[in-house]
């Protein structure tokens, strides 16, 4: 069996929490958002991000023209608003919002809640986070994202 080899070679990167770059895009926002891959290191227009959310903190309604976003709970409970249908997702949960739809996203729970958010084409979303204020991820985010809170020790 023959396999071609591509054209142009992407080196694989890999990243952990400690490195990923986290945002507030507005200093009023009531969630940061980690960057986990953007477009310059995936070589296409992809925004992959951890979107963390202090209790009762929601984004404003907003669409994407072009993109589709999907949203996984991580952990946390979350009531996703899209063309006027509220959804609520629980960890393990997960939601396509199609592009155009109009959306909102908000914790709906009593501790934060944290969001694996994918977006295809990015449509300048990564750039519009980098934009905002840079901010730190506390040692209970990187628990978190870490997934040190489901080790058992031996």
């Amino acid at each position: 069996m023959m396999i071609e080899v591509a054209e142009r070679c992407m080196v694989p990167v890999a990243m952990s929490p400690r490195h990923y770059q986290a945002f507030k895009i507005d200093p009023s926002d009531t969630n940061r958002i980690a960057i986990v891959c953007d477009p310059q290191t995936a070589q296409v227009s992809l925004s992959v991000c951890v979107e963390i959310f202090e209790v009762a903190g929601r984004v404003p309604m907003h669409r994407h023209h072009r993109a589709i976003e999907m949203f996984y709970v991580l952990k946390g409970e979350a009531a996703i608003v899209c063309d006027g249908k509220t959804i609520n997702l629980n960890s393990g949960d997960s939601i396509l919002v199609p592009p155009t739809g109009v959306h909102t996203v908000q914790n709906s729970g009593s501790s934060r809640l944290y969001l694996l958010s994918i977006m295809v084409p990015n449509e300048d979303f990564i750039e519009l986070v980098q934009k905002g204020i840079p901010v730190d991820l506390d040692e209970t985010d990187l628990q978190i994202l870490e997934r040190s809170d489901q080790r058992t020790s031996n």
